[in-house]
């Protein structure tokens, strides 16, 4: 799946009017971050990336970017490691589709549930010290998984895990934001995301022919395992924070923030989108892992395991989202998005296997997209506290993971793929009225605009 941090291109054309860029904030915003050290002027292009901070405390560019690289991909081989196991679990457990993918949507909803409360205990302990304890949480409880007796303590073991997991997006680009400029930063964020994909990726792969070679207890091992080398690659390459400036707990002031978030309707909007796209997508991830190994197919948990492959399509075209969105605008990238999903969810009603690997390209390129148009607006549309408004994207975006994952498995279960399709289609058109609203409020204002004139 993707990521959870939130990449801001810097493009025209919109969803809201471009804000003035504003002091460097945190929840609650009303503290701005002073550096305690003049920040160093952009380096070069060709400089020479080095691997520690020099004299005028240049930061170790190299060092923070494969630490964040390493802690994406643990965050994420981590959190769907059940995900391509489920027809495996269902046999295992005699279970029913919609109840074992409970074991992804579960931790999808403990991260949902933490990353806010998360992210103000953040301000407090550090960014660096909450990642740590996050995924050190997380990989022990990935040692414990593969040993659950059954469904219910898996279940539940995954909760805690997802839980433990939303530690890294809700302290990770506030590190970056406070120890990199922006230009730097960009950089850096990308490979967060890209870490994200890869781990995603990666794990679910390992687990698919993990799974066939020695079961489903040896494949979450193996994820584990993975997992525990890209967090040896964080814990051991990223600097202490040099810029954090510890601040008191003010959960009302917190409260209060989120409450003027939740008036904006542009940012309810953006998180409604999210969310919806998320929920389409997570949906047929969760029930494709059935219809694969299942007729007409019959795949083998590995061969099924390996079709994760085609999320590198949506590391491809959320890099693309600058370029999208310069010559479309936002609201038209969103629909090229929206539209690409939907016609790879026609197309996937084939009985073709290669009709149906085409079909999860355009899926899976549509949603990237998609995701990264919403999540960047996210920071133009509001007007403080942008990272809180970030972590509440994340937890609409992890909310429609879960509510996707549950109700395309039990949609597969009642109807078959034709009902997951269906199911999807619905969440993407309300994603598309939803958009076209703020089209027709668009053109509505410059016609009013232009008739004051």
């Amino acid at each position: 799946m993707p990521s959870t941090a939130t990449r801001a291109p810097a493009t025209a054309g919109a969803l809201t009017p471009p804000s003035p860029r504003p002091s460097r904030s945190t929840v609650p915003d009303s503290r701005t971050i002073t550096d305690p050290a003049p920040r160093p002027a952009p380096r070069a292009p060709g400089g020479s990336g080095d691997d520690t901070a020099d004299g005028a405390g240049r930061p170790p560019m190299r060092r923070i970017n494969a630490a964040l690289f390493g802690i994406g991909l643990a965050t994420f081989a981590m959190l769907f490691a059940t995900q391509p196991l489920l027809p495996e679990l269902a046999a295992a457990f005699d279970s029913r589709p919609d109840h074992v993918s409970w074991t992804v949507s579960g931790a999808t909803v403990g991260l949902a549930l933490a990353v806010l409360p998360l992210s103000l205990v953040s301000e407090r302990v550090g960014r660096r010290r909450m990642m740590t304890i996050g995924v050190l949480v997380a990989l022990a409880l990935a040692c414990l998984i593969p040993f659950a007796p059954g469904l219910a303590s898996l279940t539940a073991l995954r909760v805690l895990q997802g839980a433990a997991l939303a530690a890294i997006p809700a302290s990770a680009v506030a590190y970056l934001s406070e120890e990199l400029d922006k230009r730097a930063m960009v950089g850096a964020v990308g490979l967060f995301i890209a870490g994200n994909s890869v781990g995603g990726m990666s794990g679910r792969i390992l687990a698919g022919w993990t799974s066939e070679a020695l079961g489903w207890r040896a494949a979450l091992l193996a994820v584990a395992g993975l997992a525990a080398i890209g967090a040896a690659l964080y814990l051991v390459l990223l600097p202490a924070a040099r810029n954090f400036t510890p601040t008191p707990l003010r959960p009302r002031e917190a409260l209060g923030t989120v409450a003027h978030h939740l008036r904006n309707t542009l940012l309810l909007r953006l998180y409604a989108i999210g969310m919806l796209l998320m929920t389409a997508f997570s949906a047929v991830y969760t029930a494709v892992a059935f219809r694969l190994t299942e007729d007409p197919f019959g795949l083998s948990a590995g061969v099924a395991g390996t079709v994760f492959v085609i999320y590198l399509v949506g590391t491809c075209s959320s890099s693309m989202t600058g370029v999208t969105v310069t010559r479309l605008g936002r609201r038209g990238a969103l629909y090229v998005g929206i539209g690409a999903i939907t016609a790879g969810l026609v197309l996937s009603l084939s009985q073709n296997l290669t009709l149906l690997l085409l079909a999860l390209v355009l899926i899976t390129g549509g949603f990237f997209l998609g995701h990264a148009v919403a999540s960047a607006a996210v920071g133009r549309a509001a007007t403080r506290a942008r990272a809180q408004a970030s972590a509440l994207y994340t937890v609409t975006y992890y909310g429609g993971a879960s509510a996707g994952g549950v109700l395309g498995a039990l949609t597969y279960h009642k109807a078959h793929w034709e009902g997951t399709v269906a199911f999807a289609l619905v969440a993407l058109v309300t994603a598309a009225g939803v958009t076209l609203y703020a089209t027709l409020r668009s053109h509505s204002a410059q016609r009013l605009a232009a008739a004051s004139h």
